[in-house]
């Protein structure tokens, strides 16, 4: 079918015109290769169907790249995997915490701060060069979900006071330099315009452009598990549980994997796919 004339039904039930091109680029961007690439494409275009939803557009796509490429399928379901994280936001909270390790800073999830005026729990407190960063996640299940400015506004107001009786306490030798705002989702115009002007950094799912959360996961590959094309849903919410978050964890985390009943072989078939992801 020619992409002018086939519209497909959004999640937030907006209709747009779909692109192809756009499709192929997050195959491309995943890992596929080019021929297996033209091979998905030119069967999706036998199936799709003018009002086709995008979900079901992301399941067709997403079931043809997992026979062809399943390294690729992992990656290119990784929105849908952080999503999966839910439905609390403590391992979205632990996922941003380790994306800051990567980044050199020595991080605590989930603190209790006096502030000037009350107490504040902050998601993560990151520190490095002897400045200090009190970061809040606000983490959506609904992928239609966008952080308005009243989130930033409410989130600075707690870092300001914070900031307040940290900075002005003897005992302290770092700096609480600032606040950060990240979600899984995207921010309101608004709610990036207030962030700018009052020095909150944003982080969302593809803002900052090139350096989001997505292209910042990608870089360091520090996937979730429940990209993993190897294990069942049960089994990646049973890992959760057992605080195992990250992809990269599974390495050191057979005995838990055995505890919830995976078999030696089907362990090593997961950890096949962790290096490969992990190293790709």
């Amino acid at each position: 079918m020619n992409n002018q004339q086939l519209f497909i039904k959004k999640s937030n039930d907006e209709v747009e015109l779909f692109s192809f091109e756009k499709l192929t680029n997050s195959l491309r961007n995943s890992g596929a290769n080019e021929n297996d690439i033209a091979t998905i494409i030119t069967k999706l275009k036998l199936e799709v169907y003018d009002g086709i939803s995008s979900n079901e557009i992301y399941k067709k796509a997403y079931a043809l790249l997992k026979k062809h490429n399943r390294i690729a399928a992992s990656r290119y379901s990784l929105k849908r995997a952080i999503f999966d994280l839910g439905p609390t936001g403590y391992p979205f909270e632990r996922l941003v915490g380790a994306l800051l390790n990567e980044k050199g800073f020595k991080t605590k999830v989930s603190v209790i701060l006096n502030g000037e005026c009350v107490t504040h729990e902050i998601d993560v407190l990151a520190e490095k060069d002897k400045n200090v960063y009190a970061i809040e996640c606000k983490f959506h299940s609904d992928k239609r979900a966008a952080s308005n400015v009243k989130i930033p506004l409410y989130i600075n107001s707690r870092f300001l006071d914070i900031q307040k009786e940290w900075n002005s306490n003897s005992k302290n030798k770092t700096h609480l330099k600032q606040g950060w705002l990240v979600t899984n989702t995207r921010f309101t115009e608004d709610a990036l315009n207030y962030g700018k002007c009052v020095g909150l950094t944003l982080l969302s799912w593809d803002y900052p452009k090139n350096n989001g959360l997505k292209a910042n996961i990608d870089t360091l590959a520090l996937y979730p598990v429940t990209t993993l094309t190897t294990l069942n849903k049960k089994e990646k919410h049973q890992l959760i549980d057992k605080n195992v978050i990250l992809v990269k964890e599974l390495i050191n985390a057979k005995e838990k994997m055995k505890n919830i009943g995976i078999s030696e072989v089907r362990i090593q078939r997961i950890l096949d796919e962790v290096k490969q992801l992990c190293e790709n």
